[in-house]
């Protein structure tokens, strides 16, 4: 599902990734692990389209992204790509289900599909009776869940989430972890996810663990 190849990053003279070779297999649940500084987040960022190596190749579902221009990027992001952020970045103007609408209207959707999905989505996260209310009115636990289906919205082929428990109490991180896996049973979702949280890690299919932006054998 993810091939990265050979990735360097750099900026400047400070080189944050010296040449990391990652696979993920469909419906894996990998962990990307490493102390602060280590690299993964800009691992994260290039894996999902949101930045470019210096050099290096990724491929997401067959697709060499590198090849893409930028308007075709963002379609494929949009098609292919969902993201889950620490702080859910949801728009606090809207409601539940009005976010998770978002991705399918951008990407040309009906608003009759789009709301028939984020229903989908919203119910079998739990959230069935807090679909009008605004972020402001959610506790931290269901504005992730929120973020987590509006990741899904376009049936994505990856989900990428850095430090989805990050905010989260032991909990409300726990429930997450287990959320993850259930969507993997469910839809047959691939998540690579960079996380702090080592008992989140622990229950991952992988663990990869970068340290000085290599992989850690």
């Amino acid at each position: 599902m993810v091939i990265a190849e050979n990735i360097h990053k750099s900026f400047g003279e400070l080189d944050v990734l010296k040449g990391i070779d990652i696979h993920v297999k469909e419906r894996e649940v990998v962990a990307i692990i490493g102390q602060s500084g280590a690299g993964k987040t800009t691992l994260l960022q290039i894996l999902g389209t949101l930045d470019k190596p210096t050099s290096g190749k990724v491929t997401i579902a067959g697709e060499d992204i590198s090849l893409l221009s930028e308007n075709a990027l963002s379609d494929f992001r949009n098609k292919h790509i969902g993201f889950v952020f620490q702080f859910h970045q949801l728009l606090p103007e809207f409601t539940a289900l009005e976010n998770v609408m978002l991705p399918c209207q951008i990407g040309g959707k009906t608003d009759k599909y789009a709301e028939e999905r984020a229903r989908e989505l919203l119910n079998f996260l739990k959230l069935g009776h807090r679909l009008d209310h605004k972020p402001s009115e959610l506790s931290g636990g269901e504005k992730q869940r929120v973020a987590i289906a509006r990741a899904l919205a376009c049936n994505p082929s990856v989900v990428f989430a850095d430090e989805p428990s990050g905010n989260l109490d032991s909990h409300n991180a726990k429930e997450l972890q287990e959320l993850f896996f259930s969507l993997r049973e469910e839809y047959g979702q691939t998540f690579v996810i960079v996380t702090h949280d080592m008992q989140m890690a622990s229950c991952c299919d992988r663990m990869i663990k970068i340290k000085d932006g290599l992989i850690e054998q």
